[in-house]
C-alpha cells in the first residue's frame, strides 16, 4: 500500500504543479519522479539513478526521431506544402464535398505538424472556402480540427503517440498503420456530427474582404472572378483550383505530400520486411532506409532541399533553430515521463496495481482508456497525459495481459477528451474559425468528447476479438 500511496501522492502533487503554480511539465515530472521514488523506500542513490536511467533510456530510442520531426513540420510549415496537400485534396473531392476535404488535409497535416500550427496555416484556406461556399465555419472548421487532432494523438511522429510507442515498446510502423485505421472510421463519425453541428449554427460565415487576405492585382482577380463563377451557380472545376493554388507560390504537389508519405511508406516496409523475415542484401537496404530515424531524416532532406531549395542557407539554418527550440521542450518532457516510468518500474509499483486491477476483475483495457481522461481533463494537455499515461503504464502491462499496441491507441485516444478552455488547442480553433466560446463549447468540444468515445468504443470491440 505505501507504493500505491507514494504514486497517488505523486500524480496528485504533479497535476497540482502543472494546474496552479508557474511550473512547466518538464520539472514537474523530474521533480516528482524523485518524490515517488523516495516516498516508496528507495534510497536516494537509487532514486536519482532510476531518474536519470529512464530520461536516457528514452531519449535514446526516440529523442533524435522527434528532433527531426519538428524540423520537417517547419519546413512543411514555412514552404507553404501544408496549403497545397489542402488545394489538391479539395480539387480531388470536389466544393460539395470542402468540409471532407478540410478534414482530410488536416489528417494528412497533423501527422508531422502539430496540430495548432496546422490550424493555423489552413484556417485561411478554410475561411476562403466558407465565403466560397456559403458553408458555416462551425462546422469547417470543426472538420480542419479534428481532423488534425485524430492523427496528433494517434499517428506517429507527432511526439505524444511516438513516446507512448517507446515506452510500450511496439514497433513503429505497426503503431503508424494501427493509428491509421482507427483514424478512419472515427474521422467518418466527425464528418456525420459536424455536418449535423453546421446545420445548427449555419450562420457563421466570414465577410473580411479579398483585401485583408494580403494578395494584389491579378492575384486578387483570379479569385473574384472564381467566386463570380460560383455565385452563377456553376460548378468549380479543377482548373479552378489550379488557379487559387497558383495564387500563391506553393510547390509542386508531389513535392508537397513527399516528406510525409515516403517516411511512412519506408516504415512500414521496414515492418513488414522484418515479420516476413526478409533477409540478404534486400532485407539489410529496407532495413537501413525504413530504420525511423533515417527515414525522418530523409523527410527532413525532401523538406529543405525539395520545397524550400530557393532559401539561402542562413534562411534554412533559422527554420531549423526555430523548429529544434520547440522540440527541445517536448524531448525534455517526454525523457522526464521516462523518468517517471522507471521509477515505478524499479519500485515495482506498476506490478502491484496491475495484480489488484487483475483481482477485482475488472476489464482490463478500461485502465488505458480511463488512465488518458483521467489525466486529460485536469490540465488540458494531450501531449502531457500520453507522456505521463505511457510511464505509468509501462510497468503494468505484462501483468495486465493487454496487447501493447491496443493498450497504446487507448491511451492516446482518451487523452483526447475533451478539448475545452484549459486546452490551448481550444482557443485555436475558436478564435481562427470566428467562434464564440458559447458556440465552441457546444460544437467543439462536445465533438472532441464524442470522438474519443466512438474510438474507445471500437478498440472494446477489436480487443475482445484478440
Amino acid at each position: 500500500m505505501g507504493s500505491i500511496i507514494a504514486l497517488v501522492v505523486g500524480i496528485v502533487v504533479l497535476l497540482w504543479m502543472i494546474i496552479k503554480t508557474k511550473i512547466q511539465a518538464f520539472p514537474a515530472l523530474i521533480f516528482t519522479s524523485i518524490l515517488v521514488g523516495l516516498l516508496a523506500g528507495l534510497s536516494t542513490t537509487d532514486t536519482m539513478k532510476a531518474v536519470s536511467g529512464g530520461f536516457g533510456g528514452t531519449l535514446g530510442s526516440i529523442g533524435i526521431v522527434i528532433g527531426f520531426g519538428c524540423i520537417m513540420g517547419k519546413f512543411l510549415e514555412k514552404s507553404g506544402a501544408a496549403k497545397k496537400m489542402a488545394l489538391t485534396i479539395l480539387r480531388m473531392v470536389g466544393v460539395k464535398n470542402v468540409d471532407v476535404a478540410l478534414g482530410l488535409s488536416g489528417l494528412l497535416v497533423g501527422i508531422p505538424v502539430f496540430c495548432d500550427s496546422g490550424f493555423v496555416i489552413l484556417s485561411e484556406l478554410a475561411k476562403e472556402f466558407s465565403r466560397i461556399t456559403k458553408r458555416s465555419m462551425v462546422g469547417l472548421g470543426g472538420m480542419l480540427g479534428m481532423g488534425l487532432y485524430i492523427t496528433h494523438f494517434l499517428v506517429p511522429p507527432t511526439p505524444g503517440p511516438l513516446a507512448v510507442a517507446g515506452f510500450f515498446k511496439v514497433d513503429l510502423g505497426i503503431m503508424i498503420l494501427s493509428g491509421i485505421l482507427l483514424s478512419i472510421p472515427i474521422f467518418l463519425i466527425s464528418i456525420a456530427y459536424f455536418r449535423y453541428v453546421e446545420k445548427q449554427f449555419p450562420v457563421l460565415i466570414p465577410e473580411r474582404s479579398l483585401e485583408d487576405l494580403g494578395i494584389s492585382g491579378e492575384q486578387k482577380q483570379t479569385l473574384e472572378n472564381i467566386i463570380a463563377k460560383h455565385k452563377s451557380m456553376e460548378e468549380l472545376t479543377g482548373k479552378d483550383f489550379k488557379e487559387i493554388a497558383s495564387s500563391e507560390q506553393l510547390p509542386g504537389t508531389m513535392l508537397s505530400f513527399a516528406p510525409i508519405v515516403i517516411p511512412v511508406l519506408l516504415i512500414l516496409a521496414n515492418t513488414v520486411a522484418s515479420a516476413l523475415k526478409i533477409g540478404g542484401t534486400a532485407g539489410s537496404v529496407i532495413g537501413i532506409l525504413g530504420n525511423p530515424i533515417v527515414a525522418v531524416f530523409i523527410a527532413v532532406l525532401l523538406s529543405v532541399y525539395g520545397l524550400c531549395a530557393t532559401l539561402t542557407r542562413e534562411e534554412a539554418q533559422k527554420i531549423m533553430e526555430r523548429s529544434l527550440a520547440d522540440a527541445g521542450l517536448i524531448i525534455l518532457v517526454t525523457g522526464a515521463g521516462g523518468a517517471l516510468g522507471n521509477v515505478i518500474r524499479v519500485t515495482n509499483i506498476g506490478d502491484i496495481i496491475a495484480k489488484g486491477i487483475v483481482d477485482l476483475s475488472i476489464p482490463v483495457i478500461l485502465v488505458p482508456l480511463l488512465l488518458g481522461a483521467l489525466l486529460r481533463i485536469p490540465q488540458g494537455s494531450g501531449t502531457v497525459a500520453m507522456i505521463t499515461g505511457g510511464s505509468i503504464l509501462a510497468p503494468m502491462l505484462s501483468t495486465l495481459g493487454l496487447e501493447p499496441v491496443i493498450a497504446a491507441l487507448c491511451l492516446c485516444s482518451t487523452s483526447m477528451f475533451i478539448s475545452y478552455p484549459n486546452d490551448s488547442y481550444f482557443w485555436v480553433v475558436t478564435r481562427f474559425s470566428g467562434m464564440d466560446v458559447k458556440t465552441s463549447l457546444k460544437s467543439w468540444s462536445v465533438g472532441s468528447a464524442i470522438i474519443p468515445v466512438c474510438a474507445s468504443i471500437i478498440l472494446i470491440v477489436v480487443n475482445a476479438f484478440l
